[in-house]
């Protein structure tokens, strides 16, 4: 059935204009003023409300087995939190352990969304090991449409992987034109200090971020550089938190490597105070990197303004206060990292960035869309509004007045990290491929009706 959205202000990265969309299919057909809805399509007025292409998180995990238990999300209460939260596509973490076969797990997790999904979604393939079987399977799995790497320069012996084993993934990915995307700590660092920490009684959730401190990251984000510089390859930087891990990315940009940024929301609005709270409060908010000082937050608005950071992700991973993060009250190191907040990126993106003057629209759009589309290979299908795009739209309401809440939270989860939070504004209605999927606020789309997105490699 055809949609017919009038009267909305269209937002891109670049353009803001009052005029409607007319979807046919799956994709938008025609844009212009007073157009005609054909016989038997739906009209929707969106005047005096937004509409924004479609949202995308580029940094998600939403069937993880981490530290001993599993994330609590599965694709359809994570597709339709994101769904309400005006994300339409989702870029999931495929993270198998070292032992795991890589294809193996390929399959595995695109099982887990498949027939599921009520938005589409993608992967990063997880490189945490590297040897001739796995070459030849990251090549095949390239093939079937998967155009980044995941690698990790932490979690040392679950996911990490060792320096000549980054070396030669760099290499691979220059050769196929693959991008890689990186978690930069040192991960020598966090063992030692970590150790130290407890050994001297330092246990609690508030140790969690000394023990990987602003200089561990930067250090690790100075290392991938070096490899990234030598070999040619391109990179990503996920879930940068930090001005000293902003300033190697920057520095080694200036000489021409190939680095995209990614902070995310929780970077942007939370601080560690968050993760010293008392009675155990604080493990909510443990994540990797961990929250920063507070001072970080400007110069991370500042660089997504200047375009030096690219995008805003959620680095999704929800696990439940009881019992799971409880699995760390005596020891820090085994608290489940995750501060879940697929749900609640663009609200927070639009209540406390665009409302205080921050960042502006094209911003907000830039950032949690448009350049996650461009650099993964999505880009026109995804990312903006145009013809021939998938009618992927979010019709938003910035009059809506509420708060956050777990009583009212899609995700599967005991908490909210952002508990009792006000957010001005709300995605109204939200289609994927021209299909409703949210109507005045709440879900109403179809679970299976998520695709696969496959996309092409040749980043260069």
């Amino acid at each position: 059935m055809a949609l017919l959205i009038k009267h909305g202000e269209i937002i891109t990265a670049n353009e803001r204009y009052v005029a409607d969309i007319l979807c046919e299919g799956e994709s938008i057909r025609r844009i212009g003023r007073n157009l005609s809805a054909p016989q038997g399509a739906e009209v929707i007025d969106a005047r005096g409300k937004y509409v924004f292409p479609g949202f995308i998180d580029p940094h998600v995990h939403i069937y993880l087995p981490f530290m001993g238990t599993y994330a609590k999300d599965d694709y359809c209460s994570a597709s339709r939190a994101a769904l309400v939260g005006g994300t339409t596509t989702l870029i999931e973490m495929c993270c198998p352990a070292r032992q795991d076969d890589a294809l193996a797990s390929f399959e595995l997790w695109q099982g887990k969304a498949a027939g599921k999904s009520a938005c589409d979604y993608t992967f990063h393939m997880g490189v945490t090991k590297f040897d001739a079987r796995t070459e030849k399977q990251l090549r095949q799995i390239v093939r079937r449409g998967i155009n980044s790497f995941k690698v990790f320069l932490a979690y040392k012996g679950a996911f990490g992987i060792d320096d000549t084993e980054l070396y030669r993934t760099l290499q691979l990915a220059r050769e196929l034109g693959v991008i890689v995307t990186a978690h930069c700590e040192n991960e020598t660092l966090v063992a030692e200090r970590s150790r130290e920490l407890i050994a001297a009684g330092k246990t609690g959730p508030r140790y969690h971020e000394p023990s990987r401190p602003v200089l561990v990251e930067a250090e690790g984000v100075h290392h991938l550089m070096t490899f990234t510089e030598l070999t040619g390859a391109a990179v990503y930087i996920v879930h940068l938190s930090c001005q000293e891990a902003l300033a190697q990315a920057l520095a080694a940009r200036a000489r021409g490597v190939r680095v995209s940024v990614e902070t995310l929301i929780q970077y942007l609005t939370l601080d560690k105070s968050y993760a010293e709270k008392p009675r155990f409060e604080g493990a909510k908010y443990v994540m990797s990197p961990p929250l920063r000082d507070k001072r970080n937050q400007a110069v991370l608005w500042q660089g997504l303004r200047d375009g030096l950071v690219q995008t805003v992700a959620t680095d999704h991973a929800p696990f439940d206060f009881r019992k799971q993060k409880e699995m760390g009250r005596n020891d820090f190191t085994r608290i489940p990292n995750g501060i879940p907040s697929l749900e609640e990126r663009i609200n927070l993106l639009y209540t406390y960035g665009v409302k205080p003057g921050k960042i502006n629209l094209h911003t907000l759009v830039n950032v949690a869309s448009t350049q996650v589309a461009k650099i993964f290979g999505l880009f026109p299908r995804k990312g903006t509004i145009q013809p021939g795009a998938d009618a992927d739209l979010v019709v938003y309401d910035p009059e809506y007045r509420g708060k956050i809440s777990v009583q009212t939270q899609q995700m599967n989860l005991d908490y909210s990290a952002f508990e009792g939070w006000k957010i001005a504004g709300r995605p109204d209605v939200v289609t994927v491929r021209g299909q409703v999927a949210v109507r005045e606020g709440k879900f109403v789309g179809r679970y299976g009706h998520g695709q696969f997105l496959a996309r092409r490699p040749g980043y260069y």
